[in-house]
């Protein structure tokens, strides 16, 4: 503010989401990287640590990790793939489960505050890494004709019906599914992200900006407000590493289905 006129107050955006190298010269090592690399760390330590020393009366630090994994293997795996060949696919889930929700709930931790998924080009990564997955597993019990079948004619569909379904479920079985996957956790991160800078930058700008005692009354209310948005952000973090693994799971459960 100068001589008692208000500075103008910049909206978050896109712009907002540029990271700067953390160390000058090394353009690759920005937050999104470094944020990753520490929730590997942490998975790695916790799932090591919980299963270093089993005990058939589970330390708290086994209770949890027992508890992470049987989530994923018994609410996930065995629900959306079947009895039948679930288990392999289950330190796939678990992984991919945890890494995203460690790095969208890094959003919400003070310091760090930055979800990584909120650049596209994670949020593809991770999509591709699935679809990669599921058409493989599919090709190989299927062979590739008939996995084309399977995933492109559905049974009890009459042929001559056959030339509109194929384009569409190519379409939407081998060429949309990566693009909904990663466009749905990509959205939530970005848009949670530039809520909760609306609320918490435009507050700042009212209590220290404005010179307006009024104003200022409402920034406090707009920080308490951004307090609520950003439980809420939370619970949304959680859901999308949630939604994102289930459909992995489903679309596995689909590749190597019998049936179509």
């Amino acid at each position: 503010m100068t001589a008692g006129v208000p500075t103008e107050f910049i909206a978050p955006g896109p712009q907002s989401f540029d990271t700067p190298p953390i160390i000058d010269g090394v353009d690759w090592f920005t937050k999104p990287v470094l944020v990753s690399a520490l929730s590997v760390v942490v998975i790695l330590w916790f799932f090591w640590g919980a299963s270093r020393k089993a005990d058939v009366v589970p330390s708290k630090l086994q209770f949890a990790g027992e508890l992470g994994y049987n989530f994923v293997r018994n609410s996930i795996a065995r629900d959306a793939i079947g009895s039948q060949e679930y288990m392999k696919y289950v330190p796939y889930l678990t992984g991919l489960f945890f890494f995203i929700l460690l790095n969208n709930i890094a959003a919400t931790v003070p310091l760090v505050q930055f979800p990584t998924f909120s650049h596209i080009g994670w949020a593809y990564s991770a999509a591709i890494m699935t679809w990669v997955i599921y058409n493989a597993v599919g090709i190989r019990k299927h062979g590739p004709w008939g996995y084309f079948k399977h995933q492109t004619m559905p049974a009890g569909v009459p042929w001559w019906l056959m030339p509109l379904m194929i384009p569409i479920e190519f379409i939407s079985n081998i060429i949309v599914r990566p693009i909904s996957l990663s466009l749905r956790l990509f959205a939530n991160m970005f848009a949670g992200h530039i809520l909760l800078l609306v609320f918490v930058l435009g507050g700042e700008y009212l209590v220290f900006e404005t010179g307006n005692i009024a104003l200022a009354g409402v920034g406090i209310v707009t920080w308490v407000m951004g307090l609520a948005i950003g439980g809420l952000e939370l619970f949304v973090q959680c859901i999308q590493a949630y939604i994102f693994v289930v459909l992995t799971a489903q679309y596995i459960g689909s590749a190597i289905a019998e049936d179509h």
